[in-house]
């Protein structure tokens, strides 16, 4: 089995497909407005056939996993990652993941995103006749294809989900994905790519401050501190929040300019309204920055990374801003 990942969410993932005779395209639609569910929810398909992944609004995964832990993902299984899809889209071009066959045995796939497995987002290949039994696990509910008095599978709606988001990159100004939705209790791991950045909580109302000092109840917002990485690096530092409740999260890079184009971040945000993800990337447009905290190498620049009341953080490889001066590693 092959499967590549999308290099951007708006990239149609490329697949290098075994070349069989008489082989078959089979088209699978991912999501879609208010839809959580893959349609068909499963396929039968032969050795060579490549199953097409659809992906329509909200933001999604393909993420292989197991007929006993359907939510949890499958060690060296493939995962198309999120591939967001904007609700503007109605008539596509849509991005795609490809995936080729190329056994009989089945593949049990889940969507990653908050608790959407749990949901019953749940998609099979060759299921013979165990899919409402891989369902029924991912849902928590008693499977109808299982024997009298055998235990149900066990509920895993109380599994939480690490969400990975790379921060920058060589010439990228970005998050990716740049906007989530997450259950309470999942934690949301952001991995530092090249060159400087920071991961730092903010408001709606102030995009490109940090919470810290906006706030006029004394909450203390998360930040990550500088993260300094080399153009040549080979390991990437990661600071993890946990997210404690369904509240929206905002997040902004607080190297300067940055934010000002662009470069921010939201966890839960509402999907329709004036408080919409693109209309927080819009604010910190508009402010051009204007509102950032002062230079970004400067010492004591850095608010308090102290975890607030709806945040459990914690961070690997977490260098200081004084640190990041001396490097010089600014975009």
């Amino acid at each position: 089995m092959l499967f590549t990942l999308p290099t951007t969410f708006s990239a149609l993932v490329a697949l290098v497909v075994i070349p069989l005779a008489n082989a078959a395209t089979i088209n699978v639609v991912v999501g879609g407005p208010g839809v959580l569910a893959y349609n068909p929810e499963s396929v039968t398909a032969q050795v060579g056939d490549t199953v097409i992944f659809e992906f329509h609004q909200k933001n999604h995964t393909a993420t292989q996993s197991t007929l006993e832990n359907p939510c949890q993902p499958k060690p060296q299984g493939f995962d198309s990652n999120f591939v967001p899809v904007p609700d503007a889209n109605t008539a596509g071009p849509f991005p795609q993941a490809q995936f080729t066959v190329t056994d009989q045995n089945p593949v049990w796939v889940y969507c990653r995103q908050g608790n959407h497995c749990q949901s019953g987002m749940v998609f099979a290949i060759n299921p013979g006749n165990q899919f409402d039994q891989f369902k029924a696990a991912a849902t928590g509910t008693a499977s109808p294809s299982s024997s009298a008095g055998a235990p149900a599978p066990s509920p895993t709606s109380t599994t939480s989900s690490d969400h990975k988001v790379i921060v920058g990159g060589p010439g990228m100004l970005i998050y990716n994905p740049a906007n989530i939705t997450a259950a309470a209790g999942d934690t949301v791991t952001f991995e530092f790519h090249q060159k400087n950045h920071t991961v730092t909580q903010s408001t709606f109302a102030n995009p490109c401050r940090a919470l810290t000092l906006t706030s006029t109840s004394g909450q203390v917002g998360f930040d990550s501190g500088f993260m300094p990485v080399a153009d040549g690096a080979a390991t990437f530092p990661t600071y993890t929040i946990q997210v404690n409740d369904t509240s929206p999260i905002w997040v902004y890079c607080k190297q300067t300019g940055h934010c000002g184009q662009g470069m921010v971040f939201s966890v839960n945000s509402v999907e329709s309204g004036p408080n919409t993800f693109d209309a927080f990337k819009a604010k910190a447009i508009q402010l051009n920055g204007s509102s950032a905290t002062t230079s970004s190498g400067a010492p004591g620049s850095t608010p308090s990374s102290g975890a607030s009341p709806s945040q459990i953080v914690s961070s690997a490889g977490i260098v200081t801003a004084l640190v990041a001066a001396v490097f010089g590693l600014y975009l």
